[in-house]
């Protein structure tokens, strides 16, 4: 039998080595912070501890900190896991958040605003797309995001945008082109996290002020994960990426929502949406942005 195999299952092995290091070279940013991320101001305020697994951010009265990552993309599935400032956190934004640069500028976005101890975070989301934003969906969290580590997700591909938290998805943005909304599709983008103080509208609109006495605020993270295609020098590692090569990175670039999954997202909306941009008619009395009325 393997004399019958030896030449076919060569060219195979070889394809399929050629395909593992494809995608072990897109995944490589899952190891170490020290490889993947550059901390880019706070004074010191943002640490790579514990030999690179481990990445924390803090903010005292004079300043914040923050993080962006060495690559940029164009469209993957980006994991982080995060433990929020505890206790007394009114006042503090930490942002997570792909990002694009300039005026027209494409953006995903995680942003958590504290809030007085015992009372819930919220989670902030929303999507820019060529410089527009004010697609806001904001959310409770099911558990305390400040006692433990959770993986919060990004999944970007050319059809369809999905925030997940520890798997669950809680908001799907698709693109609708097709009926004239612009699409994050063509600019490569970075992750950025930061730490800051927003006490003039985080908490309650701006009536809860940080409390400085309870600083220093930090924010952990740990478990990167970018399966994504890296953009460098004009090009895409993924650019001659087949559906078979995608596969072996867990399909995200053709990804969508099963059955499951999409009941999934409808209890947490159901359950914990506080905000969402596509009901508040008073916001737009012109009429609902186009994607909300989409099908």
């Amino acid at each position: 039998m393997a004399s019958i195999y030896s030449s076919s299952s060569s060219a195979v092995s070889t394809a399929l080595i050629i395909s593992l290091a494809v995608s072990f070279f897109m995944a490589a940013s899952a190891a170490n912070f020290y490889q993947d991320i550059d901390i880019t101001w706070g004074d010191g305020r943002g640490k790579i501890l514990n030999n690179g697994e481990l990445l924390t951010l803090s903010l005292d009265k004079a300043s914040g900190s923050g993080f962006q990552s060495k690559n940029e993309y164009l469209f993957g599935k980006i994991d982080m896991q995060l433990k929020l400032v505890p206790g007394n956190s009114a006042g503090t934004v930490t942002a997570y958040y792909l990002s694009s640069q300039g005026p027209t500028h494409d953006e995903i976005d995680f942003e958590f605003l504290g809030n007085l101890s015992g009372d819930p975070y919220i989670l902030h989301t929303n999507v820019f797309s060529q410089g527009k934003g004010n697609r806001e969906q904001q959310f409770y969290l099911w558990f305390d995001p400040t006692a433990d580590f959770h993986t919060y997700s990004i999944l970007w591909n050319p059809q369809r945008i999905i925030f997940s938290v520890d798997g669950t998805p809680i908001r799907e943005f698709k693109n609708s082109e097709s009926i004239g909304v612009a699409y994050p599709k063509n600019q490569p983008m970075r992750i950025y996290s930061s730490l800051w103080n927003a006490d003039d509208w985080a908490t309650r609109g701006g009536l809860v002020k940080t409390d400085w006495s309870k600083s220093p605020f930090t924010a952990s993270y740990r478990n990167f994960n970018a399966n994504a295609c890296v953009w460098s020098s004009g090009s895409s590692s993924c650019s001659s990426a087949s559906p078979s090569s995608t596969s072996s990175n867990g399909g995200w670039y053709s990804q969508e929502l099963d059955s499951t999954s999409q009941e999934r997202m409808k209890w947490v909306q159901k359950n914990y949406m506080i905000y969402n941009y596509c009901t508040d008619k008073k916001r737009f009395p012109q009429g609902l942005p186009l994607e909300c009325t989409a099908s």
